[in-house]
């Protein structure tokens, strides 16, 4: 009868090199730095849909209580005629002209503790004429005419 033995050969290398780790934390901490901020950038520009659908869909609202009504508030106060809608990443809100009013801009404001840095570091206005502007973009006062959504962008 035969039997076995096991041994261990301590020539031969197991594992790897300290170098060899660096390289791959090396690796690892350059595309963490590349990804981390692409990520957090995509999504903040999907929260700011949120205001962008918000203050299109209250603009429709609107004009239908104009159409109802031939004026943007009720007359008695001094507030747009309808409830401005709600968003968990803005304050929203309606500023109408003089009673009776036939003009009003919608203003969608960042909340703060929501992701998208201070409060108010996001501005997006609406108006009765559909006239779209972004007044603040990443906590910098803009005149761009239309809504952002991306650093860099133009309208």
């Amino acid at each position: 009868m035969r039997t076995w033995k096991a041994t261990i050969d301590l020539t031969k290398a197991c594992g790897f090199t300290l170098i060899e780790v660096m390289v791959v934390i090396v690796i690892v901490g350059i595309l963490a730095s590349v990804a981390i901020p692409s990520y957090t950038d995509y999504v903040v520009r999907g929260k700011l849909v949120d205001a962008h659908t918000a203050l299109a869909d209250y603009r429709v609202r609107m004009e239908q209580f104009y159409q109802d009504n031939r004026q943007y508030n009720t007359g008695t106060t001094t507030t747009c005629g309808m409830a401005v809608p709600t968003s968990r990443f803005f304050d929203l809100s309606c500023t109408p002209g003089a009673s009776p009013s036939q003009t009003y801009t919608a203003t969608a404001e960042a909340k703060a503790g929501q992701g998208l840095g201070s409060a108010d570091d996001f501005v997006f206005t609406i108006d009765h004429m559909n006239a779209r502007a972004t007044t603040k973009f990443y906590g910098a006062t803009s005149t761009q005419t239309c809504w952002l959504s991306k650093q860099g962008a133009s309208c």
